[in-house]
């Protein structure tokens, strides 16, 4: 995997029309939002890397910081501070000074996508970003995929067909990294849909995590 694509977009990425012109056209309306690539959060140190979709609208877009600012980040933060995957008290902005503990969090699409749907050229653009982000965490051992298209790109990203691993929440999966092997969490994503609708409740979310706690305290 090449490592001379760094592994963060440019503020002023030029890469995906559609999402240029809607970054745009979002900051002549909202020109206080961050309006740009959404960097990854946390220490590329850490052993569990946590991969969403895109930034929401009113969310990372909005504030700068992955799955911060909206009931995704409400429920995921709060998740990660039970599991001791973080430190601080989430206050849904940028500057609330929670600390990640061993984990960082990304997108598989850096920037905001209308309708929170990125097309499939879009998430092509963006994946070596992804793929530069895998290959700059030397100690990397768990990855957790939030819903499908992020467990998709993951693959392709480490450079393994979509058939090494089935997507399915609670799956697992022994994959190769360019640092070493990787256990591959899913789980559906922590989005209010999801939530609402009953696809994914806090228990099944609080599972996922207890697992990842779990197979990381086995570690040497």
């Amino acid at each position: 995997m090449s490592r001379s694509i760094p592994p963060e977009a440019p503020l002023d990425c030029p890469l995906c029309p559609r999402l240029v012109a809607f970054r745009q056209a979002t900051a002549i309306d909202h020109p206080d939002w961050h309006n740009a690539p959404v960097e990854s959060f946390g220490t590329d140190q850490a052993r569990l890397l946590i991969i969403g979709l895109a930034p929401g609208l009113r969310g990372a877009n909005r504030t700068g910081r992955p799955f911060t600012g909206d009931w995704a980040g409400d429920l995921l933060y709060a998740t990660l501070n039970r599991f001791g995957f973080s430190r601080g008290r989430y206050a849904s902005h940028a500057a609330d000074g929670v600390e990640l503990v061993d984990t960082m969090i990304t997108n598989a699409v850096r920037c905001v996508p209308p309708e929170n749907k990125p097309v499939g050229a879009e998430a092509n653009a963006c994946r070596p970003f992804l793929t530069s982000r895998i290959a700059a965490m030397p100690k990397l051992e768990a990855v957790l995929c939030l819903g499908k298209i992020s467990h998709d790109n993951t693959l392709r990203a480490l450079g393994l067909p979509l058939k090494t691993a089935k997507f399915g929440h609670a799956a697992t999966a022994d994959l190769p990294g360019p640092n070493g092997p990787i256990r591959l969490f899913d789980s559906y994503h922590c989005s209010r849909y999801n939530t609402n609708t009953g696809r994914l409740t806090e228990a099944m979310f609080d599972a996922v995590f207890a697992d990842i706690r779990d197979w990381l305290a086995t570690r040497p």
